[in-house]
């Protein structure tokens, strides 16, 4: 399906909080593993790469991130930060990992070595990526679940539902 759409070397880039989201949403949980090969498979892949936020104390977390170097992907994280909110009186606050400027750094970055932007992400804060990239020339398209993505990015890209 993917192969439709993109032209010439791909770039995908995953916002792994935000996918993190449509799995709930699913209830099911995405194979890395399983979706590296799609994309090899079915696209001219230059570059996957993973951004997402890192607890330094969770042992799992940070064997997952590894293993996700190791079958190729580029991992980008940082700390994870606990953001205290007066409003939220369950938690006192929330955790966030802040790699949305990172992702976007990068794909701009790279942008002369690819033809095709795969985001897997369903944030609006992206729009201006993808608007920009389009003014490059770049074809877009944007991976989430309905009721986990922007309108904008909607109308930005082309939208592949996970379903």
């Amino acid at each position: 399906m993917i192969g439709s759409f993109v032209q010439g070397k791909t770039a995908v880039f995953v916002d792994a909080s935000n996918i993190y989201f449509s799995q709930k949403t699913l209830k099911w949980r995405i194979d890395f593993k399983k979706l590296l090969a799609y994309f090899k498979k079915n696209t001219n892949l230059y570059r996957i790469a993973f951004y997402g936020a890192l607890n330094p104390e969770n042992e799992q977390e940070r064997k997952f991130h590894d293993f996700l170097e190791i079958i190729g992907y580029v991992v980008r994280h940082k700390k994870i930060k606990f953001i205290r909110d007066s409003t939220d009186q369950e938690y006192g606050g929330h955790h966030k990992g802040n790699v949305d400027v990172d992702l976007t750094i990068d794909a701009v970055h790279y942008r002369d070595e690819y033809d095709s932007f795969v985001l897997l992400s369903g944030d609006g804060d992206f729009e201006a990526l993808l608007k920009y990239l389009k003014a490059h020339g770049k074809r877009c398209i944007v991976l989430s679940t309905k009721g986990h993505v922007a309108l904008e990015l909607i109308l930005q890209s082309k939208f592949i539902d996970f379903k």
